[in-house]
């Protein structure tokens, strides 16, 4: 029964301290945005730094490529004997 003594006082000043670390938290900004960030990294803005010649989107300046001039070589069914 002594233990209760010395328990209740130390549980309470363990949640007082949580307490006190949550609303410094909050009113610091910590839970303002939570999804800003992950979603931010999805919308950067990128297109200064992708060559012309990457993008799908539009064809490069000064050529008239078609889309099938750039597309990789068709792979044939090679198996024999089987």
């Amino acid at each position: 029964m002594q233990i209760v003594l010395i328990l209740v006082p130390l549980v309470l000043l363990v949640v007082a301290i949580g307490i006190l670390l949550f609303s410094w938290a909050v009113k610091s900004g910590q839970y303002d945005d939570l999804e800003g960030p992950a979603h931010r990294i999805l919308y950067d803005d990128d297109e200064d730094r992708i060559p012309d010649e990457a993008r799908v989107d539009k064809p490069s300046s000064g050529s008239a490529a078609s889309a099938g001039d750039n597309a990789p070589p068709e792979k044939s069914d090679t198996r024999q004997g089987e």
